[in-house]
């Protein structure tokens, strides 16, 4: 039987946002790139909230930005309301989140990839990727679409989302598709399986649509975005981006309606027994909430628009897979909502994933050379860790194909390094999620310095251009300098600085103190000091932003500096990829059990896999110096 073949340099399964961002990737890097879907209509689609950031996730998205990725920029071309989170808090924590008009942010991202110069969409199911044995183990020579066609290549990035054996679930109706109804894959997973990679079932959740006429919004709070949007991306000029927002609305659940919940949950297939998979413990049920959070009298429900052109509103914080009759009696309980009408019902999706510790860090599996994986796939939940890891699978393939050494990010110098050295040191038994609790070095890995962090990184691989990182240098130039200037120019106790210091609740000077000194205090800024700094020149406002924090931080972020040096040293302590461990003398059993199953790249790695206790650490560093002098 005769059949399609073509010969590309790399294949992404899968157009969702890790996709996306991999497919980008990899052709900006010259590759000749297919990217697969199961429709072209769902390129970046947004099955869940149509929103991009929020608590850490924003911090993902500034990162992707500084490596050269799109999801910044098409977010900042699409938002309908913005707002940064946070903002009481200290600068660690701040996080930028956007409201995005749904179907525009699918359109704005497909014109980028129809646009990309080596980039080929292609709609079909892909069922098998063709892996050949060589002296040093699998290896990827291609893949195989369901009507037979043959994608020869040399890297593959898996992406496939929510997709994989997909069923999605409402009361005791079962449909076996994928998000919105789109056409589930079904081919791939048995593939995958034979090719001795380990599945895992997960699920997920979204709530119901509702037709906006239908809502009273007199009895809910208005949310409104930030006066000053703040961009996402930093190739976004930020006086662009100043437009009109839509609202957003809050109100709450009541007894009433966790009555009608508990009335109803042996006809909740999560609690029925029917879903095998697990869902995130943060990002739970109103099922789950009000079973596990059984003394709260209320939970927030956030009405959030799909778009600028549809009346479509999402229910956000009350998804659910009861049947449609309970979904609608529930929510009719909830004020401004008792005579709303459901156009989507909410509903659970079950679907097929790996286990992440099947993954080098680089996000290549361990046994198959060629084979990378980004995304839902991989265990994680979230658009903006899909992308994230989209991104970093993408550009790895493309430097495997080059010869080049993997962009491999590290815990201590981004949100990124986290989020993939949790998945694949750590065994996740749920849908993984970003949050900044997760982050050791948060301090350090504020979103707002993000392209001081990696902007450098980007340019390196070749996703940065020369115009932008000459930027980025001058950017680092003008804050080093504005500080040594601030840390040398002194004030005396003079009667007008101690008129300002008392006219802002500061207390007065004794001796002379340095400008930096004064923005040291918490009720001084560095724009409030511009009356007594008759030699500040005009600087641009990211520029101050990073000179006011490196100043009133400075010894916080000095001793999260030296915690860094003592990571980086347990980093640097690579592990041998054969090492045998049952050759460690005094490893207890379950480490060298561990140990085996992960087999980690460094002691640093080894270290945070659970069931390794430092005095396993100690034994292989000993074990490590024994076999480096013999």
């Amino acid at each position: 039987m005769n059949s399609f073949t073509e010969k590309v340099d790399v294949c992404i399964v899968g157009a969702g946002h890790a996709g996306c961002e991999a497919a980008l990737a990899c052709a900006r890097l010259g590759l000749k790139t297919v990217i697969f879907t199961v429709s072209v209509d769902s390129i970046a689609l947004m099955p869940c909230n149509p929103n991009i950031g929020g608590s850490s996730k924003g911090h993902l998205v500034r990162e992707i930005d500084a490596l050269g990725g799109e999801m910044g920029k098409n977010i900042d071309k699409t938002f309908i309301q913005s707002k940064m989170l946070n903002i009481s808090k200290g600068p660690a924590v701040h996080s930028l989140r956007a409201q995005a008009d749904k179907a525009d942010y699918t359109r704005a991202m497909r014109t980028v990839l129809e646009n990309q110069k080596h980039l080929t969409i292609k709609q079909a199911e892909v069922c098998e990727i063709l892996v050949e044995e060589t002296s040093r183990g699998k290896k990827v020579t291609g893949l195989k679409t369901f009507t037979g066609a043959v994608y020869e290549c040399q890297a593959v990035v898996l992406c496939t989302g929510t997709y994989l054996n997909a069923r999605c679930l409402c009361g005791e109706a079962i449909t076996y598709t994928g998000p919105n109804g789109l056409q589930a894959a079904t081919h791939l997973t048995n593939c995958l399986r034979n090719l001795g990679i380990e599945i895992a079932r997960f699920k997920t959740g979204t709530p119901a649509r509702m037709d906006g006429r239908s809502i009273d919004y007199s009895k809910m709070e208005e949310q409104f975005g930030d006066e000053k949007v703040v961009p996402f991306s930093y190739s976004t000029d930020p006086e662009s981006i100043q437009k009109e927002q839509v609202s957003c609305w809050l109100t709450y659940t009541n007894e009433k309606t966790h009555e009608i919940i508990r009335n109803n949950l042996d006809r909740s297939p999560i609690y029925a027994g029917i879903i095998e998979g697990t869902g995130p413990r943060y990002c739970p049920s109103i099922e789950d909430k009000v079973v596990k959070f059984a003394e709260k009298e209320r939970h927030q429900v956030f009405l959030e628009p799909e778009g600028i052109h549809t009346n479509e509103m999402y229910v956000g914080g009350m998804s659910s897979s009861l049947p449609e009759d309970v979904q609608l009696a529930m929510y009719r309980t909830v004020p401004g909502l008792e005579n709303c009408k459901i156009v989507r019902n909410a509903y659970a999706i079950e679907y097929d994933c790996i286990n992440a510790r099947q993954l080098n860090p680089s996000l290549e599996f361990k046994n198959i050379k060629g084979l990378f994986s980004g995304g839902q796939l991989n265990g994680s939940s979230g658009y903006e860790e899909a992308a994230a890891q989209g991104l970093v699978a993408g550009v790895n393939a493309a430097m495997m194909i080059k010869g080049k050494e993997p962009l491999i990010l590290d815990r201590s110098e981004s949100y990124i390094g986290v989020l993939i050295d949790d998945l694949v040191t750590k065994d996740n038994r749920e849908p993984y999620r970003m949050m900044t609790s997760r982050a050791e070095y948060r301090l350090l890995l504020r979103q707002d310095n993000a392209d001081l962090r990696l902007r450098e990184k980007g340019y390196q691989v070749g996703l940065i251009s020369e115009e932008q990182f000459q930027a980025l240098r001058f950017k680092k130039v003008q804050i080093a300098q504005e500080i040594e200037r601030l840390k040398n120019t002194s004030l005396g106790a003079s009667k007008k600085v101690q008129e300002f210091l008392e006219a802002h609740g500061s207390s007065g000077l004794r001796t002379a103190a340095s400008l930096a000194e004064l923005i040291c205090r918490p009720e001084i800024s560095y724009e409030l000091l511009a009356e007594l700094d008759l030699e500040r020149q005009p600087l641009p406002k990211d520029v101050i932003e990073q000179v006011e924090i490196e100043i009133k931080y400075e010894g916080y972020i000095i001793r999260q500096l030296r915690q860094v040096e003592q990571y980086k040293k347990m980093e640097r302590k690579a592990i041998p990829e054969n090492l045998d461990y049952d050759q460690v003398p005094s490893l207890r059993l379950e480490a060298r059990q561990k140990l085996k199953m992960f087999r980690p790249v460094s002691v640093g790695q080894a270290s945070r896999i659970s069931g390794v206790s430092p005095a396993d650490v100690s034994v292989l560093l000993v074990y490590l110096e024994h076999i480096k002098n013999h």
